[in-house]
């Protein structure tokens, strides 16, 4: 089985040297049942956290997640630096989530070239 591909937040990985590929991106939209959105607008006159939603958000998070490793796995790369989320609300029950990053190719010390990124 291979390596799965290394996600970070971070510019650099630690004693690692590499080569920037290019942009990679995992995308997913989410909703909810009608049934799970009545019970968030109830939820919504008394306040407190809709798990619902929070579970759904979770879900979407992983789902945009393995779709950036996808993508940059199809690209030859050996890790995604700089991983970021950007997410937002299509319609009143749609949920967009994405996940954003550069993908990286693993090279040898003494071949490898200074990034900038």
């Amino acid at each position: 089985m291979a390596t799965p591909i290394l996600v970070t937040t971070t510019e650099q990985i630690p004693g690692k040297h590499y080569q920037v590929i290019g942009e990679v991106f995992g995308l997913t939209t989410q909703s909810k049942n009608v049934l799970r959105n009545m019970g968030a607008a109830l939820k919504n006159v008394v306040g407190g956290e809709i798990r619902d939603y929070t579970k759904m958000l979770d879900e979407a998070r992983n789902i945009a997640v393995d779709r950036l490793r996808q993508n940059a796995e199809k690209l030859g790369a050996d890790a995604v630096v700089m991983m970021r989320f950007d997410s937002g609300s299509i319609g009143t029950d749609m949920q967009s989530v994405a996940a954003y990053g550069t993908a990286v190719k693993f090279v040898e010390a003494d071949s490898a070239q200074p990034q900038q990124l």
